[in-house]
C-alpha cells in the first residue's frame, strides 16, 4: 500500500472509530470537549503526514515500523498501550458521570481550552523534531548511515520527542474536561523516562558521536530541570 493511500485509510477507518470511542461512552455527541480534542488529534497527524509525505516519504516509512527489536521495548509498548487508552476514555466516562463536576467543581472552560492549544503545540514540536531528523523511527535502533541530530528542538532536550509525548498525555485529561484522569500521567511519563533511559543506552553505544552531544547538551526531556 502506498503512502497517500495508508493516510487515506487511516483517516477513514481511525476518524469514525475515534467518533464511536469518544461519544458512545459519553452518552451523547454534546461534548464540545471531545469534538475540540478530536479536532487537534485530526488536525496534527494529517498535516505531519501530508507534509512528510512530499518532502521526506523515507521519514514515514521508518514511522510505520512498529516491532521494538529489544524485549525491554516490547515489554514497554504492553504496559503502554492500555494506560494511554485508558487515558483516553476514563475523561469520557467522567463526562458522562460527572464525577470531577460533582466532586471538584468541575474543569473550566478556559482550561479545557488552554489544554487544547498545548495539543497543537506538541504536534508543532512533533513537527519539528520529525522535519530536523529524518531518523525519527517508531523503534529504537540506530540504522546504517544515521548521525547525531544537534539542531533545530534538539539543541535544548536530548529527547524533545518525549518532551512533546509529555505535552500531550499532561493536557488531554484537560482538554476532556477532566481531573480524575490526570493521575494516569503518572504512570505514563514514568514508562516514557523508562524508554528514554533505555534508548540513550542505545545510542551511547551504538551511535558515533552520541557522547560528545550528551556534553553539550545537557538536559534529556525538560529544559533547565533533566
Amino acid at each position: 500500500m502506498s503512502l497517500a493511500s495508508t493516510l487515506f485509510t487511516r483517516v477513514a477507518i481511525g476518524l469514525p472509530v475515534a467518533v464511536a470511542a469518544l461519544f458512545l461512552p459519553a452518552g451523547s455527541f454534546k461534548y464540545w470537549q471531545g469534538w475540540a480534542t478530536l479536532g487537534a488529534f485530526l488536525i496534527g497527524p494529517v498535516f505531519l503526514f501530508s507534509y512528510f509525505l512530499r518532502h521526506d516519504p523515507q521519514l514515514l516509512k521508518r514511522r510505520r515500523l512498529r516491532r521494538e527489536p529489544r524485549p525491554e521495548q516490547r515489554l514497554w509498548v504492553r504496559l503502554w498501550m492500555p494506560l494511554w487508552l485508558s487515558l483516553l476514555l476514563l475523561p469520557v466516562f467522567d463526562h458522562r458521570f460527572g464525577w470531577s463536576r460533582t466532586f471538584l467543581g468541575g474543569v473550566p472552560p478556559w482550561l479545557s481550552i488552554l489544554a487544547q492549544l498545548l495539543l497543537l503545540v506538541a504536534w508543532f514540536l512533533i513537527f519539528q523534531v520529525f522535519r530536523h531528523n529524518t531518523f525519527a523511527a517508531s523503534v529504537i535502533a540506530v540504522e546504517p548511515g544515521q548521525k547525531v541530530i544537534s539542531d533545530g528542538p534538539y539543541r535544548i532536550v536530548r529527547h524533545p520527542m518525549y518532551s512533546a509525548i509529555v505535552l500531550i498525555v499532561l493536557s488531554v485529561p484537560l482538554a476532556l474536561g477532566s481531573y480524575f484522569a490526570l493521575p494516569l500521567a503518572v504512570p505514563l511519563i514514568a514508562l516514557l523516562i523508562f524508554r528514554l533511559v533505555n534508548e540513550e543506552r542505545v545510542l551511547l553505544a551504538e551511535l558515533p558521536g552520541y557522547p560528545e552531544y550528551c556534553q553539550r547538551t545537557r538536559f534529556r526531556l525538560i529544559p533547565f530541570a533533566w
